[in-house]
């Protein structure tokens, strides 16, 4: 058990420092497994040649790459246009409450509440269009690497029928068939989130869509975010009535809810079912490996352990451990 403890934290050490590559690595092996049911599709109905169903697989894979790069560098140039506005909205708003308040009657003066907060939201926004543009920055890099990656990955991979009696065949089939249902469903929510906040005129519709998207892959706690992730922006901008300001929180609340506790159940089913407190553990532990994206891969990772723990004899209690099926282990 010692030796257990020991080597899983030397092996959370190594992933953490060799986060450049091992992120861009493991975002390469779960965009293949996505991406291969589409090669197979064109091997088997059209009849290419595998090569040239990599080829167009990883074409289709560039223009997403750059349309999202594009969408994400554009809104980051229309937010820094924007910050303008957005200040002299959230400045009159914080007027607004300071002076709501009934400060006086306390002997408090309201400048010595207004400056500190005025400046503080300053630089609040000039902090997150700064870790913006760098997190801009980090996604593209990684997105650079991980093509590289995946192109390889793609290219070495050999098509073969899955046999009965092997089991990363079948473990791989079930990943695949997770990965390819999490990102339809996932990419369902986030042009619909981004369609709805575009006709109600919120700033940055388009990429609150691609993080509803992403989001998506955290249970529970992403569709949280996701749906309060437009509010800064929803407040400070000064065009957004009060009643397009409600529908824009309203009404994506409403699609995460119905796509994640209504329509996802039904198609993914209860086959990976995890414990809740192995998922939030899965969460924080991932975070603090791997940051913001190993947030997002966490779940898709652990999904991806727990598959391959069921298949081995030695590792299915650990499987049963992370359902929280607790009786199986003392039975």
């Amino acid at each position: 058990m010692c030796l257990v403890i020991l080597t899983t934290i030397a092996v959370a050490a190594a992933l953490r420092w060799l986060a450049p590559a091992m992120i861009p690595f493991t975002l390469a092996v779960l965009f293949s497994l996505v991406l291969s049911p589409l090669i197979a599709l064109q091997e088997e109905r059209l009849r290419v040649p595998r090569g040239v169903a990599v080829a167009a697989t990883l074409v289709v894979a560039f223009l997403l790459f750059g349309g999202v790069a594009t969408l994400v560098s554009a809104s980051v140039g229309q937010l820094a246009a924007n910050a303008g506005a957005y200040q002299q909205k959230a400045t009159a708003l914080l007027r607004l409450g300071v002076t709501s308040l009934p400060l006086r009657e306390f002997g408090i003066d309201e400048a010595a509440v207004y400056d500190p907060l005025r400046k503080y939201s300053v630089g609040a926004l000039g902090s997150l269009l700064m870790g913006t543009t760098n997190a801009v920055v980090e996604i593209l890099s990684n997105g650079v690497l991980m093509l590289v990656f995946m192109v390889f990955l793609l290219l070495g991979s050999r098509s073969r029928p899955p046999r009965s009696d092997d089991t990363w065949s079948r473990a791989e089939a079930q990943i695949k068939r997770y990965l390819v249902t999490k990102g339809v469903l996932s990419a369902v929510t986030g042009a619909l989130v981004g369609s709805v906040l575009t006709l109600l005129g919120v700033d940055l519709a388009l990429v609150f869509g691609l993080f509803a998207f992403l989001l998506n892959f955290v249970p529970s706690i992403g569709s949280i975010i996701a749906t309060l992730l437009p509010l800064p922006i929803v407040i400070a901008s000064p065009e957004i009535t009060p009643l397009a300001a409600t529908l824009a929180i309203a009404i994506p609340g409403a699609i995460q809810f119905t796509i994640g506790n209504i329509v996802e159940p039904k198609v993914i089913g209860l086959s990976l079912d995890l414990h809740p407190v192995a998922i939030i553990m899965n969460l924080i532990i991932w975070g603090m490996i791997w940051g913001v994206v190993g947030m997002l891969l966490s779940t898709p990772i652990l999904v991806v352990i727990k598959i391959v723990c069921e298949k081995a004899e030695a590792t299915r209690p650990l499987a049963s451990l992370l359902a929280g099926r607790i009786d199986e282990l003392r039975g």
